[in-house]
């Protein structure tokens, strides 16, 4: 998905904008464990959620319970012939998969979720920023379309950007966790790609700001046509096998004409 999770104003690489730390375990960040005393605790809804996560849209409310993925789209090393130097990150759109290139025909395969129709993208791009669990600052054109968003979302488990975010270029797209993992295989996203919270953060130990990022061009499978007469219209009648009567069945002389049925 679309998240301006930069605040208004902020620049990066102003040493304000929460540059790259040191990778580490997915762990809730700091101020979401330990001690409670002296901390605001968020507001709760009548369900015990923090208000902030009982606003977010029905698709993006986190999931509970482990994520139960087909073999396909697990993390694995395999085979991969490419003309991209090791260290590249080639996002297969139509494929849903996302390799990180090692080099001698080898790669690590992540299964990502990608644009839905109409919001798919293609170039290359370099990682320009990475973050450990990104602040969310809904962009405008969303609050507009839903307003009953929060206006910000500081980083945790709950955040819909999940545990990493690394930056592509100077474009709103990005390479993000989630927390639905139900997703990841399908074109959902507003053009942003989205992993599970434990294979960015694994991606996230290996690029490093520069990183090339090749995205492919591809999209959802086209939908089928739901016009009736693109469908054929099956004959439920008994099937009966008719024979036509020879032309000349009253002077036939064959006894056993199959036309005119003389036996």
């Amino acid at each position: 998905m679309i998240y301006a999770d930069r605040p208004p104003g902020a620049n990066p690489g102003d040493g304000n904008d929460g540059g790259p730390r040191p990778p580490g375990a997915i762990s809730a960040p700091g101020n979401m464990t330990g001690s409670v005393e002296g901390q605001q605790q968020p507001a709760l809804g009548a369900d015990g959620r923090p208000l902030t996560i009982a606003a977010l849209p029905r698709e993006e409310q986190p999931e509970t319970g482990p994520a139960q993925l087909p073999p396909n789209l697990r993390r694995q090393e395999v085979s991969f012939v490419t003309k991209e130097p090791a260290g590249t990150i080639v996002v297969d759109t139509p494929n849903t998969y996302l390799y990180y290139v090692l080099g001698g025909g080898r790669a690590i395969r992540y299964g990502v979720r990608v644009g839905r129709d109409g919001f798919t993208w293609t170039g290359v791009q370099k990682i320009t920023k990475k973050t450990e669990w990104p602040d969310w600052f809904p962009p405008s054109e969303m609050i507009e379309r839903q307003p009953y968003l929060p206006r910000f979302m500081a980083g945790g488990p709950g955040n819909p950007l999940g545990a990493r975010a690394m930056y592509l270029g100077s474009t709103v797209y990005r390479i993000h966790g989630t927390n639905q993992p139900s997703t990841i295989g399908k074109f959902v996203s507003s053009g942003c790609i989205g992993m599970l919270n434990e294979d960015v953060s694994d991606l996230f130990d290996h690029v490093k700001i520069g990183t090339r990022v090749v995205v492919l061009p591809g999209g959802p499978p086209p939908a089928a046509l739901a016009s009736a007469a693109a469908a054929p219209v099956p004959d439920l009648r008994p099937a009966v096998r008719r024979r036509r009567r020879c032309r000349e069945f009253r002077a036939c002389s064959r006894p056993r004409c199959h036309r005119c049925l003389r036996r």
